[in-house]
């Protein structure tokens, strides 16, 4: 069994105050689960790796895999293989001779090295490329020659720190599919760190989102997106960003300057009791659409398109209150605004809303 314990574990840098770059972290990954650790830079996430691979030091609480505390073990007893960002390959070694340093370290028998480095040549489609060097291949090669180093040794947990970094964005796509496939078939615990957050909801069983060293949510891809536990969360999670501002609450919900968005009586409720006289809304762009001049809706000029094919993103300035606000709508390909135009916005049916405390950001009950 290989579950991973963080039990309020920190890391403390010298500083005056001392700096958390991970601050009491409690998370349960579970035996053969994929847990993607995404952020923005400097939220901690790489420590947070770093910790459980004994690369950095635990200055308060515990980590545990399979129920042992290795919380002071040295990093080769404890059974993990980490793929880096920068590969880390040696350059005078064969793709096979890469593969195999580990095994050769543990004076494992030269038959079951063979073995060994052959099967996972044949999961990663390396079989052909294993008398060349380092530098005769590309850079996604180089990977997956990464991942083959630690997928030999079969360890209990795999540790990634950015490993798609490197790669173009056409290779990104192609390569976290074949990891994905991989973790699926080899069924080995995963801890996965990256600061894409498309590339953290497409491949993590679950995804735990942190800022500032504070874990802020860990559920699965589809939780994190529809129920965001505040507007960290909510604006993190999806591309483009979710639509966020203060607004004045009324009784049936909030008023964006023509456009009436309904909230549920328990949001408003929740919010009354709290003495809050507004709240921060927010809408997902997919749940906005453009609308004809004689429906409700909210005035916006388009300062800038993205089209996508089918569809587009189009970003625009809205006066919401007294303050120009930044609005993002998605729509059909065919139905682009031009540059300046000014076009009025409306919810699409009835768009999923999201309602937050405007002080402390904590998502209200719905």
């Amino acid at each position: 069994m290989a579950e991973v314990s963080y039990r309020d574990a920190s890391r403390l840098f010298p500083g005056s105050p001392p700096v958390r770059a991970v601050d009491k972290l409690s998370l349960d990954i579970t035996d053969g689960e994929f847990l993607v650790l995404v952020g923005p830079s400097g939220s901690g996430k790489s420590t947070a790796l770093r910790m459980l691979a004994g690369l950095e030091d635990v200055d308060e609480g515990a980590i545990s895999i399979g129920g042992r505390d290795v919380t002071s073990m040295p990093p080769k007893e404890r059974d993990i293989a980490m793929v880096f960002q920068s590969y880390a390959l040696y350059p005078h070694m064969t793709v096979a001779e890469n593969m195999a340093f580990a095994l050769k370290l543990k004076h494992r028998p030269k038959a079951e090295i063979a073995e060994r480095v052959a099967e996972a040549a044949r999961m990663l489609d390396l079989t052909p490329y294993l008398d060349r060097r380092p530098r005769a291949l590309s850079g996604g090669q180089r990977q997956r020659v990464a991942m083959g180093r630690a997928i030999v040794r079969e360890p209990s947990v795999f540790l990634m720190d950015e490993p798609l970094s490197n790669l173009d964005a056409k290779l990104r796509v192609e390569t976290r599919a074949n990891i994905t496939a991989l973790q699926t078939r080899l069924r080995t615990t995963t801890i996965y760190v990256t600061h894409d957050q498309v590339e953290a909801m497409t491949m993590g069983h679950r995804v735990a989102v942190l800022q500032d060293g504070v874990l802020q949510q860990c559920a699965t891809p589809r939780e994190l997106y529809d129920r965001p536990v505040n507007t960290f969360v909510a604006g993190f999670i999806g591309s483009p960003a979710m639509n966020l501002t203060a607004v004045p609450l009324s009784d049936g919900g909030v008023e964006l300057d023509g456009l009436a968005v309904p909230l549920s009586r328990a949001t408003v409720d929740a919010a009354r009791a709290e003495g809050l006289s507004e709240v921060t809304l927010g809408i997902r762009p997919e749940a906005l659409r453009l609308v004809g001049a004689d429906e409700p809706g909210l005035s916006m000029t388009v300062e800038l398109v993205e089209e996508l094919g089918a569809d587009a993103f189009v970003y625009g300035e809205a006066r919401i209150g007294s303050e120009p606000k930044r609005v993002i709508v998605r729509t059909p390909g065919a139905e682009i605004p031009a540059f300046g135009e000014t076009v009025r916005v409306g919810l699409r049916g009835q768009g999923r809303t999201h309602a937050f405390h405007p002080t402390s950001g904590e998502r209200l009950p719905d």
